[in-house]
Order: C-alpha cells, then sequence, then structure tokens
C-alpha cells in the first residue's frame, strides 16, 4: 500500500494510461477523483476500481479544473496528487497541414491544461505542506517524430515545463515530475501513426523501440506510483523516459 492515505486527482483518466494510473493507485491504497470530458467513462472507471468518484469535466476550463479540484477536497478531505494525464494530438501528417484549430487544440489539452491545473493545486498544496504533481510528457519532446511537429512541441513544453515547475514550487514543499512514455497502445494510436492499426504498421514502430514492444498502460502507472509515493520524497524535476530504450 504505497500511496495509503493519499488523495489523487487523474486528469483523462475515462480510458488509456489514465484509466490504468487510477486502478493502481486505488489498488496503492490512495482515494481516486478521475476527471475527463467523457463523463461516463470517468463514472465507469471509478465503479470499477473501488475507492474513487468520477467527474465530466474540461482541462481546458479555468472553471472545471476549480471544480475537481474542490469536489476532490469536498469528498476526500486533501489533495496529495495531481496527475496531469489528459492529452491529444493531430492525425500524423505534414506540419503545413496541421490546421490553426488542430493546433490550439493540441495547445490546449497538453499544455494549457497543466496552467490551470498548477494554478488550482499549489496554493492548497503549499497550505497543506507539500504535495506532488506528476505530469505525463512523451518521448516526442525528446526524440521527435515526423508528422507530428506541433504535437511534439507540446510535449517538449510539458517535458521541460516541469523542470521549471519543479524549481520555482520546491519551496512550497511541492514535487512535479514528468512520465514521458513511447508510442503506446492506447486509442490515439492510430492518429500517432497516421496509419491504420495493423499488425505490419506498427512492426515498424516497434522497429525502432529496442526492447521491441510499445509502452502499456502499466508501464506508465508503474510508473506514476513511483514517483507518487514516499519512495522518490527527494526526487523532483525528473523527466522519465518509459520507453524501452526510444530514446538511448
Amino acid at each position: 500500500m504505497r500511496l495509503a492515505g493519499k488523495v489523487a486527482l487523474i486528469t483523462g483518466g475515462a480510458s488509456g494510461f489514465g484509466a490504468e494510473i487510477a486502478r493502481r493507485f486505488v489498488g496503492e491504497g490512495a482515494s481516486v477523483v478521475i476527471l475527463d470530458l467523457n463523463g461516463e467513462g470517468a463514472l465507469k472507471v471509478a465503479s470499477e476500481i473501488g475507492n474513487a468518484r468520477g467527474l465530466r469535466g474540461d482541462v481546458t476550463l479555468r472553471a472545471d479544473v476549480d471544480e475537481a479540484v474542490q469536489f476532490t477536497v469536498k469528498t476526500f478531505g486533501r489533495l496529495d496528487i495531481a496527475v496531469n494525464n489528459a492529452g491529444w494530438t493531430h492525425r500524423n501528417k505534414p506540419l503545413l497541414e496541421v490546421t490553426e484549430q488542430e493546433f490550439d487544440r493540441i495547445y490546449a489539452i497538453n499544455v494549457k491544461s497543466i496552467f490551470h491545473m498548477v494554478h488550482a493545486v499549489a496554493p492548497l498544496m503549499s497550505r497543506q505542506g507539500g504535495g506532488s504533481v506528476i505530469n505525463i510528457g512523451s518521448t516526442a519532446g525528446i526524440r521527435p517524430r515526423p508528422g507530428l511537429t506541433w504535437y511534439n512541441a507540446s510535449k517538449g513544453a510539458v517535458n521541460l515545463g516541469s523542470k521549471s515547475l519543479a524549481v520555482e514550487l520546491a519551496p512550497l514543499k511541492i514535487k512535479v515530475n514528468c512520465v514521458a512514455p513511447v508510442m503506446g497502445e492506447t486509442g490515439l494510436l492510430e492518429a500517432f501513426m497516421g496509419l491504420a492499426d495493423t499488425p505490419e504498421n506498427r512492426a515498424k514502430f516497434i522497429a525502432t523501440i529496442p526492447l521491441g514492444r510499445l509502452a502499456r498502460p502499466a508501464d506508465v502507472a508503474n510508473a506514476c506510483v513511483y514517483l507518487a509515493s514516499d519512495e522518490a520524497e527527494f526526487l523532483t524535476g525528473i523527466v522519465l523516459p518509459v520507453d524501452g530504450g526510444r530514446t538511448v
């Protein structure tokens, strides 16, 4: 029970990495609120994993993020861990074909959401004596793939922003770390590849990962459990690649 007594708010937790992070957190003793635009999905995951609540909300809207933080504190009494997992990408295509609407959505979901969350949780965590923020970045912000330029840039902002946040929030005893997965087995896989999800197309991308497979939700969840636990109490500003060697 590595997270016993801790309370976490996880965005984008209705599916993929976020759902598994929520599941593992509850399994390790945490109380969890899942925030997702897919409110029905958030409620479903929460009902399946035990000590959790689901909530519909848009991470690009400050009012929705504030409401989620207030709901978490009202429900469980405090907030120790915020996991900024919600993310989106345009389909893999030449950069000049990406529309302004797609660009704006990428930055609103991947980057601005973290701005909103930090503003919402930092004063609260400071009053509690500290806390942990975990951002889900990407190897795309370390070793970018072609066809995803604006997504790559947004994740570069998440990776580097996590380091800067760590330095600024350290005096408040708030740790900020980042998990950077390689392409994963989630609903966004086809968009990342820009191809149909067939065994042949997967093989082309798996060939670039030394350990020979895509990231799985459990891989990301395991990293988040560690960074959220007291075992990582002296770690902040870390960008942890969960990538099977892709960024080596």
